[in-house]
């Protein structure tokens, strides 16, 4: 896809109580008060959402991650995290890219979304996500007194996933959109 950058932040990692599957959930910024943001939720594994969830909570690990150990390796080599994008969603599984710069050039590396997202929220570099990439998974929740039984059936789909979400649970596996 190639349409426009919309910036995104990390907004949460959640389990899914009846799958235990893990999500990590990316809201969109930039929206004024009356529109309302769309959320980016993306299927992630059970040690890439520890490893952003600790991050996001503020927990150092005893030793390093693997994610921190690559921004160390990074800054020791003057390697700078310049952004990360979430680019496509091919087949239900999203593609990402790192935008490293090193000795003033610029490099894009393919990645998991994941991965992409653990070294954002330790670098503190920004998330954009493709305009097409939201257009066809993202979502905008409508709030709770304006819902009705002509909403529409994806939003219905979602605000049950959201609401079958928690923070808690154990790591598994199962299906949709994953990086």
């Amino acid at each position: 896809m190639s349409g426009a950058r919309i910036e995104v932040v990390v907004e949460s990692v959640r389990v899914h109580t009846l799958s235990s599957q893990h999500v990590v959930i990316l809201k969109e910024l930039g929206r004024g008060v009356s529109d309302r943001a769309r959320y980016l939720p993306i299927w992630i594994g059970p040690w890439e959402a520890n490893a952003i969830a600790m991050r996001l909570q503020g927990v150092e690990p005893e030793r390093p991650l693997t994610h921190d150990l690559i921004v160390t390796m990074m800054r020791d080599l003057g390697v700078v995290v310049r952004e990360v994008d979430i680019v496509d969603l091919e087949a239900e599984t999203f593609i990402a890219r790192i935008v490293l710069e090193e000795g003033g050039r610029l490099h894009e590396v393919d990645a998991r979304p994941s991965d992409a997202l653990a070294l954002a929220v330790r670098t503190g570099a920004p998330v954009f996500a493709d305009e097409g990439v939201l257009d066809r998974a993202g979502v905008r929740p409508e709030p709770e007194e304006e819902e009705d039984q002509a909403s529409d059936e994806r939003l219905s789909v979602f605000r049950d996933f959201v609401n079958s979400l928690d923070a808690d649970g154990e790591p598994g596996q199962g299906s949709g959109p994953r990086s």
